[in-house]
């Protein structure tokens, strides 16, 4: 039977179907392109933004269609802020002037359809804004064009309500300082939505973006449906210095309008892999947290993670959390996505015990990733360390940068290249609109390791596990062996093909595919501790890891015992313990 048009809206505005029987919607996961434009001397212009929405259009392939051909699973941009043209229509929608840039914030707001609710909504947000301490200049109801960019029956059905929120700084407050005040007002308001069950339920307020630097416009669309849908995008006087672009691919998830990319900071073409444990750490790590930059008002911003997110929007809520509590762009991205250090010993000392101390304080965010990233002063891409997703790059002769999941998708001509190139596995490049140029990745990760004496931490407060005094362990008893290997669910194949293979070859037993044994915590046989844990990894989109890449790529290390506050990087948070690996002996 067809779900009802009511049905219809509630299943695709979740998302993600509620938990039933074995399916679990926290396991799903996402995969697409990406790429940006933008002037490198930061010059906002009209072609940025058309040859952004171009690149998109070029990577419609990339992103996914339901089962209507006209609904998508999603593209958007991300572009700086248009100061001329929001100048106009704020005077036009709310009859007053803006302030200068860089005093007042700007964001899109999708909000519940329903009258009643939307009204509440309103008056939650107005009222973070109030306790901020910061003014609201007023809403302005985007111009949307559902039947001209022919938006499918389906993405119809859970469209929202659209508005743009305008905020104006208190007097002495600007950049940086704003920005947070901007951040800890959206938060705000989300977690108190969140809490409302009739609002929560329905997932029916989300903050495309909220900021004095950048504004996101987004969808449950094609890339082809994005401009002809935001009529603001086809304005002549909307211009950037930068435009991301996204096309979405729901590799393994649902469509949704707030699933689509770009995210608040940024665009990402993969998958997290680690991400259950990388939402559990920061999850544990709130009780510690403090920031001077927040004082009390820390508490406002957890749970950092807002729940339901993509492995995408969860990344770029850390990210942007970093950000705001003190730390640099690129240095968050170095923390979030380590080149491969452990097993590089050619790489310099000194970045090496950059990687070293930052693993204590945070573990890598791994899997197949590419990602394009911006705060509206720099913008850059990163790749994962396997180098499994791809990007490229071209600088063209009139201070152009152009970079996509692939080439070909901005149409330029070969005499006007200055440079081109692609990412390598775990390199960064950045943009620095201040500088006006292009920043290669050793001089990024060289300032920062050169910034702080992290191998002088490392060295005085380090715990190597040959620090730690070995304890007598029992032996072992060959009278009681056999009962004690059946307590614990050792089986006569245990011994010949498991155990035995790894003791005198020095080799991992081999298996056909096709195992029909039932998962441990559903058997009815006693089974193995380590048979009821299983390692979580991407199941579409990851190619196969050679034994050459894997040696040179991978790393079991890993840092024990409490953590310090994250977001105060000092020369205590190196004092944890160093396990080379996750097999110990009985001492």
């Amino acid at each position: 039977m067809a779900p009802s048009p009511q049905g219809l809206q509630r299943e695709l505005t979740l998302g993600l179907p509620k938990a039933h029987g074995l399916y679990r919607p926290e396991f799903e996961r996402d995969g697409c392109g990406v790429g940006f434009v933008c002037d490198i001397q930061g010059r906002a212009s009209r072609r940025i933004v058309l040859d952004a929405n171009h690149m998109n259009c070029c990577m419609v392939h990339r992103g996914g269609l339901g089962h209507e051909r006209n609904t998508g699973d999603g593209a958007g941009m991300l572009t700086g802020l248009p100061h001329d043209f929001l100048r106009r229509v704020a005077g036009e929608a709310l009859g007053a002037e803006l302030p200068a840039p860089g005093r007042y914030g700007v964001g899109n707001v999708f909000l519940p359809r329903d009258a009643d609710e939307r009204a509440h909504a309103k008056r939650v947000v107005e009222a973070a804004v109030a306790m901020a301490g910061q003014t609201l200049l007023g809403w302005r109801r985007l111009p949307i064009d559902p039947e001209g960019a022919d938006i499918g029956k389906a993405a119809l059905a859970a469209m929202p309500h659209m508005e743009q929120l305008f905020v104006a700084a208190a007097p002495g407050v600007a950049g940086d300082a704003l920005e947070r005040r901007l951040y800890l007002i959206r938060k705000h308001a989300t977690h108190r939505l969140r809490g409302d069950a009739a609002l929560a339920e329905r997932q029916l307020f989300h903050a495309c973006s909220l900021s004095s630097k950048i504004i996101v416009y987004k969808g449950m669309l094609t890339p082809h449906q994005l401009a002809p849908f935001y009529a603001d995008l086809a304005a002549p006087d909307y211009a950037s210095h930068l435009a991301m672009s996204h096309s979405r691919f729901s590799t393994n998830t649902f469509p949704s309008w707030d699933r689509a990319q770009p995210n608040r900071f940024m665009s990402h073409n993969g998958e997290i892999n680690t991400l259950l444990g990388n939402v559990n750490w920061m999850n544990a790590r709130q009780g510690v947290l403090e920031s001077g930059l927040f004082g009390e008002d820390l508490a406002k911003l957890f749970p950092i993670v807002e729940p339901d997110c993509s492995d995408s929007g969860t990344f770029d809520n850390v990210l942007e959390f970093l950000l705001m509590t003190g730390r640099t762009l690129q240095e968050a991205v170095l923390m979030m996505i380590p080149e491969a250090w452990q097993q590089q010993r050619d790489m310099a000392d000194a970045k090496r015990a950059f990687y070293e101390y930052h693993s204590c304080l945070m573990e890598p965010w791994d899997g197949p990733a590419s990602i394009a990233f911006t705060d509206g002063t720099h913008i850059g891409a990163v790749l994962d360390r396997n180098g499994l997703r791809p990007s490229r790059y071209y600088v063209t002769d009139d201070g152009r940068c152009i970079m996509a999941s692939e080439v070909g998708v901005v149409p330029v001509a070969p005499s006007q290249v200055v440079e081109k190139g692609r990412l390598q596995p775990g390199k960064i490049f950045l943009i620095d609109f201040d500088a006006g140029r292009l920043i290669p990745d050793e001089e990024i990760k060289g300032e920062w390791a050169a910034a702080k004496p992290y191998r002088a931490w490392l060295r005085r407060q380090k715990i190597e596990l040959a620090d730690v005094p070995p304890r007598p362990a029992p032996g072992l008893d060959a009278a009681t062996l056999l009962p004690r290997m059946q307590t614990f669910g050792y089986t006569a194949e245990t011994l010949p093909f498991m155990l035995l293979p790894l003791a005198r070859e020095l080799r991992d037993p081999l298996g056909s595919m096709g195992n029909d044994a039932a998962l441990a915590v559903m058997s009815d046989r006693p089974r193995l501790l380590y048979d009821y844990f299983k390692q979580l990894f991407a199941q579409v989109t990851n190619p196969a890891i050679d034994s050459i890449r894997e040696e040179v790529i991978m790393a079991l290390e890993c840092h024990i015992g409490p953590e310090r506050n994250l977001l105060a990087p000092t020369e205590a948070a190196a004092n944890r313990l160093r396990i080379p690996h996750p097999i110990l002996s009985n001492e």
